[in-house]
């Protein structure tokens, strides 16, 4: 069921006509606020857009910006049963195929011209996304033409959530000790310089167990960062005892700690600092590729192993240019993960004896990434005249 917009009636809303309306209904976790905030800012930091982002959990964006999200040029706005008077905005955009309210598909409507209706769908790497990207669709109730507006990994698609300055924010940061060691303090990480350094943020996995023990078991001091969330959970199983944000405990050389849940920024910071990021779903999943460092993809899970197919057209590409016998290891790992039964302790030992090799390829698909438009740029590019 699809939702009016609301607006407390006794407050005016302080983008009379922005540049962009974004819709995000949050279907479950943070991944589909994660990608509407990030785009939010991008169109408002680095493009100069006014956007009026409706979220109908806004809860959930509290939980991923906790010290708020005053931001200029950006106004949020819950998304419930009531209607607003308002001008849509020359460009509205759907994120995650959410259905508009039906009467501000009207208001769409009586707009000349109208808006132009953008369609964002999930990131995937599938061949068939090229084809479809940017494609029109009719409206028969409206009588208007969406747009479907798909991410991805090549230049015939709409590219990858990117803020203009992020690789230079990640590269000063990483060589700057003082500053790092500032964030990391105040997010209660005393790290451990010669220890191999893990994140772990994905859903319960069984093979969360066996990780356990391939690093309590390691050549070297190792120290596993899990942020509060359900991989948090499953690893407190695996040792015998709740965790929470602040403890840690040692199993022979691994060090597992146990982090509050962190502002998106923060959690760019850890991806930075650690040499392997198990993460998951859309938003940290593009964010780890950004640090450039090795990761391990729990992919959100699908009927019928729908997600596998996209899971598989992923590794096909990000593979590529890699040994081939570290390739088929890096394969096989994530379609452990994501299953049912648990990765060995000696297919979780070979992986970190690949770090090597994957660290420098995880540089160079950066890089590559990196050359293409990111996706807020491409929507203004599309958006012409410009939104």
């Amino acid at each position: 069921m699809s939702h009016p917009v609301t607006q407390d009636s006794s407050r005016k809303l302080s983008l009379a006509r922005p540049d962009a309306d974004l819709f995000c209904r949050v279907i479950d976790n943070f991944g589909d606020i994660a990608v509407c905030w990030r785009l939010a800012r991008c169109l408002a930091r680095d493009h100069g857009r006014q956007v009026r982002l409706w979220v109908d959990a806004p809860e959930a964006l509290r939980r991923i910006k906790p010290h708020g999200t005053a931001e200029p040029g950006i106004e949020v706005l819950q998304w419930t049963d009531d209607t607003p008077t308002c001008v849509p905005a020359g460009c509205v955009i759907e994120a995650f195929a959410c259905d508009l309210p039906p009467a501000f598909v009207t208001a769409m409507a009586a707009q000349h011209p109208p808006p132009r209706w953008i369609n964002l769908e999930y990131l995937s790497a599938e061949d068939w996304v090229e084809g479809c990207h940017g494609l029109p669709s009719h409206d028969a109730a409206s009588g208007l033409t969406k747009h479907f507006f798909f991410p991805g990994f090549t230049a015939r698609t709409g590219g990858l959530l990117r803020e203009r300055d992020l690789t230079a924010q990640r590269d000063a940061w990483l060589a700057d000790a003082a500053a790092r060691g500032r964030d990391l303090t105040r997010l209660g990480m005393t790290v451990d310089t010669g220890a191999l350094q893990l994140s772990l943020f994905g859903y319960e996995s069984p093979s969360i167990a066996t990780l356990i023990e391939a690093l309590a078991a390691h050549a070297r001091p190792v120290q596993l960062w899990v942020p509060e969330g359900r991989s948090l959970s499953v690893a407190g199983e695996a040792l015998g005892r709740p965790l929470r944000a602040g403890d840690v405990v040692q199993r022979g050389v691994l060090a597992l700690h146990a982090l509050a849940f962190m502002d998106q920024d923060d959690y760019d910071r850890l991806l930075w600092q650690c040499d392997l990021n198990i993460v998951r779903g859309e938003d940290s999943f593009v964010r780890a590729q950004w640090a450039a460092r090795p990761l391990l993809w729990h992919i959100y899970p699908q009927d019928e192993g729908a997600h596998l197919i996209k899971l598989d057209a992923f590794l096909d590409r990000h593979a590529e240019g890699l040994p081939e016998e570290v390739a088929a290891r890096l394969r096989a790992l994530h379609r452990g993960w994501n299953s049912s039964a648990a990765v060995s302790v000696h297919d979780w030992q070979a992986l970190l004896g690949d770090l090597p090799h994957l660290a420098s390829h995880a540089r160079q698909r950066a890089v590559a990434l990196a050359s293409q438009d990111d996706l807020a740029t491409q929507l203004v590019m599309f958006n012409q005249p410009p939104i």
